[in-house]
Protein backbone atom coordinates (compact mmCIF):
# COMPACT_ATOMS: atom_id res chain seq x y z
CA UNK A 1 0.00 0.00 0.00
CA UNK A 2 1.56 3.28 -1.06
CA UNK A 3 4.92 1.42 -0.83
CA UNK A 4 4.80 1.75 2.83
CA UNK A 5 2.17 2.61 5.52
CA UNK A 6 -1.34 2.98 4.29
CA UNK A 7 -2.91 6.20 4.28
CA UNK A 8 -6.49 7.34 5.88
CA UNK A 9 -7.90 10.40 4.87
CA UNK A 10 -10.22 11.98 7.06
CA UNK A 11 -12.32 14.54 5.90
CA UNK A 12 -13.53 17.35 8.39
CA UNK A 13 -11.48 19.19 11.09
CA UNK A 14 -14.15 19.46 13.46
CA UNK A 15 -13.68 17.89 16.88
CA UNK A 16 -14.87 14.57 15.42
CA UNK A 17 -12.88 14.70 12.77
CA UNK A 18 -9.89 15.33 15.03
CA UNK A 19 -10.52 12.62 17.10
CA UNK A 20 -10.74 10.38 14.60
CA UNK A 21 -7.25 11.90 13.77
CA UNK A 22 -6.04 10.99 16.99
CA UNK A 23 -6.96 7.83 17.61
CA UNK A 24 -5.19 6.53 14.26
CA UNK A 25 -1.95 7.79 14.58
CA UNK A 26 -1.95 6.30 18.03
CA UNK A 27 -2.67 3.07 16.76
CA UNK A 28 0.30 3.83 14.69
CA UNK A 29 -0.36 1.52 11.94
CA UNK A 30 -1.19 4.28 9.24
CA UNK A 31 -0.31 7.71 7.69
CA UNK A 32 -2.71 10.40 8.17
CA UNK A 33 -3.85 13.15 6.05
CA UNK A 34 -7.08 15.66 7.78
CA UNK A 35 -8.73 17.80 4.86
CA UNK A 36 -10.66 21.23 6.28
CA UNK A 37 -12.85 22.88 4.13
CA UNK A 38 -12.42 26.24 6.40
CA UNK A 39 -9.63 28.66 7.43
CA UNK A 40 -10.04 27.01 10.86
CA UNK A 41 -10.21 23.66 13.02
CA UNK A 42 -12.67 23.10 15.49
CA UNK A 43 -15.83 22.95 14.09
CA UNK A 44 -18.61 24.30 16.02
CA UNK A 45 -15.80 24.81 18.79
CA UNK A 46 -14.65 28.48 18.40
CA UNK A 47 -13.30 31.14 20.75
CA UNK A 48 -12.40 34.73 20.29
CA UNK A 49 -11.41 36.79 22.53
CA UNK A 50 -14.27 39.40 23.05
CA UNK A 51 -14.30 42.18 25.60
CA UNK A 52 -10.78 41.71 26.69
CA UNK A 53 -11.11 38.14 27.45
CA UNK A 54 -11.06 35.12 25.48
CA UNK A 55 -14.89 33.52 25.53
CA UNK A 56 -16.88 30.64 24.01
CA UNK A 57 -18.83 31.91 21.06
CA UNK A 58 -20.00 27.82 20.65
CA UNK A 59 -20.22 24.97 23.22
CA UNK A 60 -18.76 25.94 26.26
CA UNK A 61 -18.49 22.91 28.31
CA UNK A 62 -19.04 19.10 28.14
CA UNK A 63 -20.54 16.54 30.48
CA UNK A 64 -17.95 15.12 32.65
CA UNK A 65 -19.85 12.08 33.48
CA UNK A 66 -19.15 10.47 29.66
CA UNK A 67 -15.13 9.75 29.98
CA UNK A 68 -14.83 10.79 26.44
CA UNK A 69 -13.55 14.29 26.82
CA UNK A 70 -11.71 14.06 30.09
CA UNK A 71 -9.91 10.74 28.79
CA UNK A 72 -8.98 13.39 25.58
CA UNK A 73 -8.02 16.05 28.08
CA UNK A 74 -5.33 13.64 30.24
CA UNK A 75 -4.08 12.25 26.66
CA UNK A 76 -3.32 16.00 25.55
CA UNK A 77 -1.81 16.59 28.99
CA UNK A 78 -4.46 19.69 29.63
CA UNK A 79 -5.55 18.06 32.79
CA UNK A 80 -4.31 21.06 34.49
CA UNK A 81 -6.73 23.54 32.60
CA UNK A 82 -9.94 21.78 33.22
CA UNK A 83 -12.02 23.90 35.36
CA UNK A 84 -15.83 23.96 36.48
CA UNK A 85 -18.52 26.39 36.50
CA UNK A 86 -18.68 28.41 39.30
CA UNK A 87 -22.80 27.39 39.76
CA UNK A 88 -24.82 24.95 38.60
CA UNK A 89 -27.89 26.91 39.81
CA UNK A 90 -30.42 27.84 36.61
CA UNK A 91 -33.98 28.64 36.22
CA UNK A 92 -36.63 28.80 33.94
CA UNK A 93 -38.62 31.56 32.34
CA UNK A 94 -42.20 30.97 33.20
CA UNK A 95 -45.31 33.01 33.54
CA UNK A 96 -43.29 36.31 33.54
CA UNK A 97 -41.15 35.25 36.41
CA UNK A 98 -37.67 32.97 36.83
CA UNK A 99 -38.19 29.19 38.73
CA UNK A 100 -35.66 27.47 39.56
CA UNK A 101 -35.20 24.21 38.12
CA UNK A 102 -36.37 21.58 40.70
CA UNK A 103 -33.76 19.08 42.25
CA UNK A 104 -34.03 15.32 41.05
CA UNK A 105 -34.03 15.84 37.43
CA UNK A 106 -33.11 12.97 35.12
CA UNK A 107 -32.34 14.91 31.56
CA UNK A 108 -35.09 17.24 32.44
CA UNK A 109 -37.58 14.71 33.38
CA UNK A 110 -38.49 14.76 37.11
CA UNK A 111 -38.21 11.64 39.48
CA UNK A 112 -39.16 12.86 42.73
CA UNK A 113 -42.56 15.10 43.46
CA UNK A 114 -41.23 17.03 46.60
CA UNK A 115 -38.70 19.32 45.33
CA UNK A 116 -41.12 19.29 41.55
CA UNK A 117 -44.12 20.77 43.89
CA UNK A 118 -41.16 23.27 45.68
CA UNK A 119 -40.38 24.70 42.59
CA UNK A 120 -43.59 26.20 41.71
CA UNK A 121 -43.18 24.97 38.16
CA UNK A 122 -45.87 23.58 37.26
CA UNK A 123 -49.77 24.86 37.81
CA UNK A 124 -52.02 23.06 40.73
CA UNK A 125 -53.14 21.07 37.91
CA UNK A 126 -49.94 20.51 36.34
CA UNK A 127 -48.58 19.16 39.40
CA UNK A 128 -52.04 17.15 40.59
CA UNK A 129 -51.28 15.48 37.02
CA UNK A 130 -47.98 14.94 37.36
CA UNK A 131 -48.70 13.49 41.40
CA UNK A 132 -50.89 10.73 39.83
CA UNK A 133 -47.68 8.77 38.52
CA UNK A 134 -46.97 8.65 42.29
CA UNK A 135 -50.01 7.87 43.52
CA UNK A 136 -51.83 5.59 41.00
CA UNK A 137 -49.03 4.32 38.80
CA UNK A 138 -50.55 2.45 35.74
CA UNK A 139 -50.85 -1.25 36.18
CA UNK A 140 -49.82 -2.29 32.70
CA UNK A 141 -48.37 -0.93 29.98
CA UNK A 142 -49.48 1.45 28.05
CA UNK A 143 -49.95 3.03 23.89
CA UNK A 144 -46.47 2.41 22.84
CA UNK A 145 -44.37 1.42 26.36
CA UNK A 146 -43.75 -1.66 24.47
CA UNK A 147 -42.92 -0.41 21.54
CA UNK A 148 -38.82 -0.19 20.43
CA UNK A 149 -39.32 3.45 20.11
CA UNK A 150 -41.64 6.55 20.52
CA UNK A 151 -41.06 10.21 21.61
CA UNK A 152 -39.55 11.25 24.14
CA UNK A 153 -42.75 13.69 24.44
CA UNK A 154 -45.20 10.50 24.22
CA UNK A 155 -43.76 9.17 27.09
CA UNK A 156 -43.34 12.06 29.26
CA UNK A 157 -46.69 13.15 28.75
CA UNK A 158 -48.72 9.88 28.86
CA UNK A 159 -47.03 9.46 32.33
CA UNK A 160 -46.71 13.00 33.48
CA UNK A 161 -48.63 15.50 31.74
CA UNK A 162 -47.92 18.30 29.11
CA UNK A 163 -46.91 20.82 31.88
CA UNK A 164 -44.26 18.95 32.18
CA UNK A 165 -42.95 17.79 28.46
CA UNK A 166 -43.93 22.08 28.12
CA UNK A 167 -42.30 23.25 30.95
CA UNK A 168 -39.41 20.84 31.83
CA UNK A 169 -38.61 18.15 29.28
CA UNK A 170 -38.79 20.52 25.68
CA UNK A 171 -36.71 23.05 27.18
CA UNK A 172 -34.12 20.85 29.01
CA UNK A 173 -34.08 18.04 26.48
CA UNK A 174 -35.26 19.64 23.25
CA UNK A 175 -32.59 22.90 24.36
CA UNK A 176 -29.74 20.23 24.00
CA UNK A 177 -30.80 19.40 20.26
CA UNK A 178 -32.56 22.56 19.05
CA UNK A 179 -35.51 20.51 18.33
CA UNK A 180 -38.65 20.10 20.35
CA UNK A 181 -39.10 16.62 22.02
CA UNK A 182 -42.68 15.93 20.57
CA UNK A 183 -41.11 14.09 18.02
CA UNK A 184 -37.66 13.19 19.32
CA UNK A 185 -36.50 9.50 19.81
CA UNK A 186 -36.62 8.63 23.32
CA UNK A 187 -34.28 5.47 22.30
CA UNK A 188 -31.42 7.76 20.64
CA UNK A 189 -31.07 10.62 23.12
CA UNK A 190 -33.32 8.88 26.67
CA UNK A 191 -33.08 5.71 26.68
CA UNK A 192 -32.83 5.15 30.38
CA UNK A 193 -36.41 6.79 29.89
CA UNK A 194 -37.60 4.46 27.44
CA UNK A 195 -36.53 1.57 30.17
CA UNK A 196 -38.31 3.10 32.43
CA UNK A 197 -41.64 3.36 30.88
CA UNK A 198 -41.57 -0.11 30.09
CA UNK A 199 -41.70 -1.34 33.94
CA UNK A 200 -44.63 -1.56 35.72
CA UNK A 201 -45.05 1.12 38.40
CA UNK A 202 -44.33 4.87 39.11
CA UNK A 203 -42.31 6.38 36.03
CA UNK A 204 -40.45 8.95 38.40
CA UNK A 205 -39.48 6.26 40.80
CA UNK A 206 -38.24 3.72 37.99
CA UNK A 207 -36.38 6.53 36.61
CA UNK A 208 -35.01 7.34 40.15
CA UNK A 209 -33.61 3.65 40.71
CA UNK A 210 -32.27 3.82 37.38
CA UNK A 211 -30.17 7.50 37.51
CA UNK A 212 -26.72 7.03 38.25
CA UNK A 213 -26.26 8.77 41.93
CA UNK A 214 -23.98 12.00 42.09
CA UNK A 215 -20.71 11.52 42.85
CA UNK A 216 -19.70 11.03 46.22
CA UNK A 217 -16.89 13.24 46.10
CA UNK A 218 -18.99 16.05 44.32
CA UNK A 219 -17.00 15.86 41.11
CA UNK A 220 -18.83 18.89 38.48
CA UNK A 221 -21.35 17.95 36.06
CA UNK A 222 -19.50 19.64 33.61
CA UNK A 223 -16.67 21.04 32.32
CA UNK A 224 -14.34 23.46 30.44
CA UNK A 225 -11.53 25.00 29.74
CA UNK A 226 -9.56 28.62 31.10
CA UNK A 227 -8.83 30.22 27.88
CA UNK A 228 -11.65 28.68 26.07
CA UNK A 229 -12.84 25.33 24.50
CA UNK A 230 -10.42 25.94 21.56
CA UNK A 231 -7.97 25.02 23.91
CA UNK A 232 -8.96 21.45 23.02
CA UNK A 233 -8.66 21.95 19.36
CA UNK A 234 -5.47 23.39 19.52
CA UNK A 235 -3.95 20.81 21.89
CA UNK A 236 -4.88 18.32 20.00
CA UNK A 237 -4.17 19.71 16.85
CA UNK A 238 -0.59 20.29 18.10
CA UNK A 239 0.11 16.72 19.27
CA UNK A 240 -1.05 15.47 15.71
CA UNK A 241 1.35 16.89 13.85
CA UNK A 242 3.90 16.28 16.52
CA UNK A 243 2.79 12.56 15.52
CA UNK A 244 3.47 12.46 12.14
CA UNK A 245 -0.15 13.80 10.65
CA UNK A 246 -0.87 16.00 7.86
CA UNK A 247 -3.28 18.90 8.78
CA UNK A 248 -4.63 21.13 5.73
CA UNK A 249 -7.45 23.45 6.09
CA UNK A 250 -8.53 25.38 3.55
CA UNK A 251 -8.56 22.39 1.29
CA UNK A 252 -12.38 21.56 0.64
CA UNK A 253 -13.13 18.09 -1.61
CA UNK A 254 -15.28 18.37 -4.17
CA UNK A 255 -15.02 14.96 -5.74
CA UNK A 256 -14.54 11.00 -4.81
CA UNK A 257 -13.69 8.78 -6.61
CA UNK A 258 -13.29 4.67 -5.51
CA UNK A 259 -11.80 1.40 -7.10
CA UNK A 260 -9.15 -0.01 -4.95
CA UNK A 261 -8.99 3.40 -3.18
CA UNK A 262 -10.33 6.34 -2.31
CA UNK A 263 -9.46 9.18 -4.58
CA UNK A 264 -9.88 12.56 -2.92
CA UNK A 265 -10.22 15.78 -5.66
CA UNK A 266 -10.25 19.01 -4.70
CA UNK A 267 -10.98 22.64 -6.89
CA UNK A 268 -6.96 23.01 -7.61
CA UNK A 269 -3.86 21.11 -7.20
CA UNK A 270 -2.89 17.63 -7.55
CA UNK A 271 -5.20 14.36 -5.72
CA UNK A 272 -4.92 12.29 -2.62
CA UNK A 273 -5.23 8.79 -2.92
CA UNK A 274 -5.79 7.06 0.84
CA UNK A 275 -6.43 3.53 1.51
CA UNK A 276 -9.59 4.18 3.66
CA UNK A 277 -11.15 7.28 4.49
CA UNK A 278 -13.02 8.84 7.21
CA UNK A 279 -16.09 11.45 6.56
CA UNK A 280 -16.57 13.43 9.37
CA UNK A 281 -18.56 16.15 8.06
CA UNK A 282 -22.17 17.46 8.87
CA UNK A 283 -24.94 14.53 6.96
CA UNK A 284 -25.78 17.05 4.07
CA UNK A 285 -22.10 17.20 3.09
CA UNK A 286 -21.18 13.99 3.03
CA UNK A 287 -24.50 12.84 1.33
CA UNK A 288 -23.26 15.37 -1.54
CA UNK A 289 -19.79 13.80 -1.41
CA UNK A 290 -20.94 10.00 -1.21
CA UNK A 291 -24.28 10.42 -3.84
CA UNK A 292 -22.35 9.47 -7.17
CA UNK A 293 -21.60 6.21 -4.99
CA UNK A 294 -24.33 5.01 -3.37
CA UNK A 295 -27.70 6.85 -3.78
CA UNK A 296 -29.10 4.84 -1.07
CA UNK A 297 -26.56 5.95 1.44
CA UNK A 298 -26.88 9.62 0.26
CA UNK A 299 -30.86 9.46 0.83
CA UNK A 300 -30.87 8.37 4.09
CA UNK A 301 -28.07 10.71 5.01
CA UNK A 302 -30.20 13.52 3.66
CA UNK A 303 -33.31 12.12 5.57
CA UNK A 304 -31.97 13.36 8.84
CA UNK A 305 -33.13 16.72 9.57
CA UNK A 306 -31.39 19.76 11.04
CA UNK A 307 -31.63 22.85 12.98
CA UNK A 308 -29.82 26.35 12.55
CA UNK A 309 -29.03 28.67 15.40
CA UNK A 310 -27.95 32.03 16.17
CA UNK A 311 -26.10 32.61 19.50
CA UNK A 312 -25.45 36.27 20.30
CA UNK A 313 -22.68 37.01 22.99
CA UNK A 314 -23.16 40.46 24.87
CA UNK A 315 -21.38 42.67 27.13
CA UNK A 316 -23.46 45.19 29.57
CA UNK A 317 -22.52 47.48 31.99
CA UNK A 318 -23.02 45.86 35.44
CA UNK A 319 -25.09 49.15 36.09
CA UNK A 320 -27.36 48.34 33.53
CA UNK A 321 -28.63 44.86 34.92
CA UNK A 322 -31.56 45.40 37.21
CA UNK A 323 -31.69 42.18 37.82
CA UNK A 324 -29.37 39.11 38.28
CA UNK A 325 -30.00 36.16 40.56
CA UNK A 326 -27.50 34.06 41.74
CA UNK A 327 -27.06 30.70 39.14
CA UNK A 328 -25.51 30.84 35.59
CA UNK A 329 -28.67 31.27 33.50
CA UNK A 330 -32.50 30.43 32.17
CA UNK A 331 -34.09 28.03 29.72
CA UNK A 332 -37.34 29.49 28.20
CA UNK A 333 -40.11 27.15 27.12
CA UNK A 334 -41.40 26.75 23.51
CA UNK A 335 -44.42 28.33 24.46
CA UNK A 336 -43.35 31.67 25.21
CA UNK A 337 -43.71 32.77 21.97
CA UNK A 338 -39.93 34.56 21.88
CA UNK A 339 -37.38 33.67 19.64
CA UNK A 340 -34.61 33.58 22.46
CA UNK A 341 -34.53 30.22 24.09
CA UNK A 342 -32.04 29.90 26.49
CA UNK A 343 -30.07 32.64 28.37
CA UNK A 344 -26.34 31.60 29.51
CA UNK A 345 -24.86 34.33 31.82
CA UNK A 346 -21.38 33.68 31.17
CA UNK A 347 -19.45 35.96 33.87
CA UNK A 348 -21.61 34.34 36.54
CA UNK A 349 -21.00 30.69 34.97
CA UNK A 350 -17.16 31.08 34.75
CA UNK A 351 -14.69 32.81 37.49
CA UNK A 352 -12.25 33.36 35.13
CA UNK A 353 -14.34 35.85 32.75
CA UNK A 354 -15.85 37.75 36.19
CA UNK A 355 -15.27 41.25 36.33
CA UNK A 356 -16.72 44.05 38.65
CA UNK A 357 -18.23 46.22 36.05
CA UNK A 358 -19.26 44.34 33.71
CA UNK A 359 -21.58 40.99 32.98
CA UNK A 360 -21.17 38.79 29.78
CA UNK A 361 -24.44 37.11 28.78
CA UNK A 362 -24.90 35.27 25.85
CA UNK A 363 -28.27 34.60 24.06
CA UNK A 364 -29.71 31.18 22.04
CA UNK A 365 -32.14 31.88 19.73
CA UNK A 366 -34.03 29.69 17.37
CA UNK A 367 -34.69 25.91 17.02
CA UNK A 368 -35.76 23.05 14.84
CA UNK A 369 -39.26 24.61 13.23
CA UNK A 370 -38.23 28.26 14.08
CA UNK A 371 -35.94 30.05 11.84
CA UNK A 372 -36.59 33.91 12.41
CA UNK A 373 -33.12 34.60 14.02
CA UNK A 374 -31.94 32.75 11.20
CA UNK A 375 -33.24 35.23 8.44
CA UNK A 376 -32.33 38.05 10.76
CA UNK A 377 -28.65 40.29 10.24
CA UNK A 378 -26.46 40.49 13.58
CA UNK A 379 -27.67 44.16 14.45
CA UNK A 380 -31.83 42.57 14.09
CA UNK A 381 -30.42 39.39 16.45
CA UNK A 382 -28.44 41.70 18.88
CA UNK A 383 -31.87 43.88 19.34
CA UNK A 384 -33.81 41.24 19.66
CA UNK A 385 -32.36 39.12 22.19
CA UNK A 386 -31.57 42.50 24.09
CA UNK A 387 -35.64 43.25 24.42
CA UNK A 388 -36.49 39.52 25.09
CA UNK A 389 -33.46 39.66 27.90
CA UNK A 390 -35.04 42.83 29.10
CA UNK A 391 -38.10 41.51 30.79
CA UNK A 392 -35.65 39.10 32.97
CA UNK A 393 -32.96 41.08 33.77
CA UNK A 394 -34.34 44.32 33.67
CA UNK A 395 -31.86 45.85 31.61
CA UNK A 396 -31.72 49.75 31.28
CA UNK A 397 -29.72 49.74 28.44
CA UNK A 398 -28.02 47.71 25.37
CA UNK A 399 -24.51 46.33 25.19
CA UNK A 400 -22.03 47.74 24.97
CA UNK A 401 -20.18 45.01 22.87
CA UNK A 402 -21.29 42.21 21.08
CA UNK A 403 -20.98 39.47 18.47
CA UNK A 404 -22.88 36.65 17.01
CA UNK A 405 -22.34 33.59 15.64
CA UNK A 406 -24.47 31.39 13.40
CA UNK A 407 -24.63 28.07 13.48
CA UNK A 408 -26.95 25.91 10.59
CA UNK A 409 -27.49 23.61 9.74
CA UNK A 410 -25.37 22.39 13.18
CA UNK A 411 -28.04 20.37 14.84
CA UNK A 412 -29.41 17.28 13.93
CA UNK A 413 -32.57 16.17 15.00
CA UNK A 414 -33.27 12.53 16.07
CA UNK A 415 -36.23 11.46 14.64
CA UNK A 416 -38.30 8.45 16.54
CA UNK A 417 -36.15 5.27 14.45
CA UNK A 418 -33.34 7.41 14.78
CA UNK A 419 -31.13 4.57 15.81
CA UNK A 420 -32.58 2.11 13.01
CA UNK A 421 -31.78 4.96 10.21
CA UNK A 422 -28.54 5.19 11.29
CA UNK A 423 -28.05 1.08 11.73
CA UNK A 424 -29.01 1.50 7.93
CA UNK A 425 -26.46 4.77 7.33
CA UNK A 426 -23.86 2.29 8.70
CA UNK A 427 -24.66 -0.76 6.60
CA UNK A 428 -24.53 0.89 3.25
CA UNK A 429 -21.56 2.88 4.40
CA UNK A 430 -19.98 -0.82 5.08
CA UNK A 431 -20.40 -1.64 1.56
CA UNK A 432 -18.39 1.05 0.11
CA UNK A 433 -15.14 -0.49 1.22
CA UNK A 434 -12.67 1.24 3.23
CA UNK A 435 -15.41 4.35 4.39
CA UNK A 436 -16.32 5.04 7.96
CA UNK A 437 -18.63 7.92 9.11
CA UNK A 438 -18.72 9.84 12.27
CA UNK A 439 -20.58 13.03 13.11
CA UNK A 440 -22.78 14.47 15.56
CA UNK A 441 -25.94 13.19 13.34
CA UNK A 442 -25.09 9.31 14.52
CA UNK A 443 -25.25 8.71 18.32
CA UNK A 444 -25.13 11.97 20.12
CA UNK A 445 -24.43 16.12 19.61
CA UNK A 446 -22.09 17.07 22.93
CA UNK A 447 -18.31 16.83 22.68
CA UNK A 448 -17.79 13.54 24.45
CA UNK A 449 -20.13 12.17 21.64
CA UNK A 450 -18.25 13.27 18.99
CA UNK A 451 -15.00 12.39 20.28
CA UNK A 452 -16.51 8.74 20.90
CA UNK A 453 -17.98 9.26 17.27
CA UNK A 454 -14.55 10.16 15.49
CA UNK A 455 -12.66 6.95 17.53
CA UNK A 456 -15.36 4.78 16.28
CA UNK A 457 -14.69 5.84 12.81
CA UNK A 458 -11.26 4.93 13.39
CA UNK A 459 -11.14 1.99 14.36
CA UNK A 460 -13.62 1.16 11.84
CA UNK A 461 -10.85 2.76 8.80
CA UNK A 462 -8.10 0.61 10.85
CA UNK A 463 -10.25 -2.67 10.68
CA UNK A 464 -10.81 -2.13 6.54
CA UNK A 465 -7.07 -1.59 6.09
CA UNK A 466 -6.69 -4.69 7.68
CA UNK A 467 -9.14 -6.31 5.74
CA UNK A 468 -8.00 -4.81 2.77
CA UNK A 469 -4.10 -6.18 3.53
CA UNK A 470 -5.96 -10.10 3.56
CA UNK A 471 -7.10 -9.52 -0.22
Amino acid sequence: MNGGRPVVAVIGGGITGLSAAWELVRDGRSSVVVLESSDRLGGNIRTADFAGRAVDLGPDAFVTRRPEAMTLSRELGLDAALVSPATSRAYLWIGGRLCALPQGLSLGVPTRLRPLAGARVLSPAGLARAALDVLTPPVGSGRGEDADDVSVGEVVGRRLGHEVVDRLADPLIGGIHAGGVEHMSASAVFPMLLQASKQPGSLMRNLRRATPPAAADGAPVFGGFEGGMSRLVEALAQSLRHAGAEIHTMHPVHLLEHASHWKLHGPSGPSLQADALVVATRAPSAAELLRPHSTRLADLLDSIPHAGVVLATMRFAREDVGRLPPGSGFLVPRRSGGVVTACTWMSAKWAHLARPDDVLVRASLGRFGDERALAMDDDEVVQRATAELTAVMALRGGPGDATVARFGPAFPQYAVGHLSTVAAIEHEAQCLGGLALAGSYLRGVGIPACIESGRRAAHRASLALGEAAWR
